[in-house]
């Protein structure tokens, strides 16, 4: 009974094995990798163990950039191998694992088949090289331009057509026509202005970075040119067009000042090149103006053009306005200083004059004629001092005794 008992659960495990391995399906095994240039990395590796042939595989192809531990889906495929492209533009870029695993029909539970790991690194390490990387297309070229992010440093710039084909990675080339202007560095684009994928790499003896100029970059043409004319009451506004796309498909937006006041942009519709602005002859104005175009997949715009004046700045006629206000503030000082005179010299200007009934009623009371004013009013003599005098008599006998 014992021995009946073990040989059941020993069967029972036996089975549950045999369905398990059944179930899932062997990793990937001989992961290798291979650089075909800067951007493009080629992943193989070999047939899983315990499989004959190749008929009836897939495999699923993860990525995770960086220290991720979140890989994303981005392929599957019946063959033992896969390119890549790398670009170094975000932080931690320069690494990638890649998450390799059977999901074949005959793995019944491939969602729980355990994957086969590789991590490569680029060839050099990733350097934020150059700041502010801009391109304006031209007809025939493009003319890319940057900031070195130090200009110590000897930069190499090549570029090519963006793609996995042999085409694409043999197309790569350097630049033959650098340039400095001021703190920027270019180099200018040749054959590339229908083709705008393109596929940038910036590298030192050490340090490398790689990016598509489409991805974040603004993409540029050049600058209208604006012309400013007077046209009775309005100022009537034309530029030149881009020579890349389709005329209709560009829009524009003016920018102006009035009077050295800023106005809100104002933009055309489609195709529009001119543009009436009201005229005011004591304003002066200013102009700049740029196209937008946003029928295409990326970002197209140019930036402003230069700034165009018109008209000058004219000092208004102020003479009514100086009058309404001088002019009652005259007519106010003279009204008070005739207040103040006329108050300070009122005795003068103002006399008292004598009561005409007092003078006849002293003129009846005396009788006569002399006429006896108000006191104060006539002069009264101040009466001067009188020495005494002493008489003394003489008599003649005293006379006739002097003569003797």
């Amino acid at each position: 009974m014992i021995f009946t008992r073990v040989f059941v659960v020993l069967l029972t495990y036996v089975t549950m094995a045999f369905h398990r391995e059944a179930d899932q399906c062997s990793p990937p095994t001989g992961l290798s990798y291979k650089w075909l240039d800067d951007f493009t990395v080629n992943v193989s590796w070999e047939k899983p163990n315990g499989l004959t042939d190749d008929k009836d595989i897939e495999f699923e192809i993860s990525r995770a950039d960086g220290d991720s531990e979140q890989p994303s889906r981005i392929m599957q495929v019946t063959w033992r191998n896969f390119t890549d492209i790398f670009f170094t533009e975000k932080k931690h870029s320069d690494k990638r694992t890649y998450k390799i695993r059977d999901v074949s029909k005959d793995c019944n539970r491939s969602d729980e088949n355990i994957p086969a790991n590789i991590t490569i690194r680029t060839q050099k390490p990733r350097a934020e090289l150059v700041k502010d990387f801009r391109c304006v297309i031209y007809p025939k070229k493009m003319n890319c331009s940057w900031i070195p992010a130090n200009p110590s440093l000897n930069l190499s710039f090549s570029y090519r057509m963006c793609g996995q084909s042999e085409d694409c990675i043999k197309s790569i080339k350097k630049c033959d026509q650098p340039y400095v202007s001021g703190d920027r560095s270019g180099c200018f684009l040749h054959d590339y202005a229908t083709n705008l994928d393109i596929c940038i790499l910036v590298e030192t003896d050490t340090l490398m970075s790689t990016f598509k100029i489409l991805e974040e970059k603004p993409l540029l043409v050049p600058p209208p040119e604006l012309n400013v004319t007077e046209d009775g009451d309005f100022l009537k506004l034309s530029w030149t067009t881009p020579e890349i796309g389709e005329n209709n498909c560009w829009t524009y937006e003016v920018y102006y000042k009035q009077c050295n006041e800023v106005k809100k942009l104002r933009r055309t519709a489609n195709g529009e090149s001119t543009m009436e602005v009201p005229y005011d002859k004591s304003c002066h104005y200013e102009f700049k103006v740029r196209a937008l175009n946003t029928n295409y997949i990326f970002r197209l715009s140019s930036s402003y053009s230069e700034v165009v004046s018109y008209g000058t700045n004219e000092s208004p006629d102020r003479t009514l306005t100086v009058v309404a206000i001088v002019i009652p503030i005259i007519l106010s000082l003279c009204v008070i200083l005739s207040c103040y005179c006329l108050r300070r010299h009122s005795a003068i200007i103002c006399p008292i004059i004598p009561d005409p009934s007092a003078i006849f009623k002293e003129m009846m009371m005396n009788g006569n004629k002399e006429l006896k004013t108000a006191p104060g009013s006539l002069y009264t003599p101040v009466p001067e001092p009188i020495e005494p005098c002493k008489i003394t008599l003489v008599t003649e006998n005293s006379s006739l005794q002097e003569n003797s």
